[in-house]
């Protein structure tokens, strides 16, 4: 399962990770910093540590998951 993390920094200077399913890849640069200055400036997200105030990074993550029978 593949995930879109949105990482931002709040006031304290503490990261705080939003996380999407089923990105859209390849993931235009353009549509995901345009979208994270959005969050930041509607402030429609808030953490223990106050509101996100910086984008620090995203990514897609990939987790692959295999069990083990016994």
């Amino acid at each position: 399962m593949k995930k879109l993390e949105l990482k931002f920094l709040n006031e304290e200077g503490k990261i705080v990770t939003i996380s999407l399913d089923d990105p859209v890849e390849p993931a235009d640069p353009a549509v995901v910093t345009a979208a994270m200055d959005t969050i930041i400036a509607q402030g429609c997200f808030y953490s223990s540590g106050g509101e996100l105030v910086e984008k620090k990074e995203a990514r897609i993550v990939e987790r692959n998951i295999m069990e083990i029978e016994f």
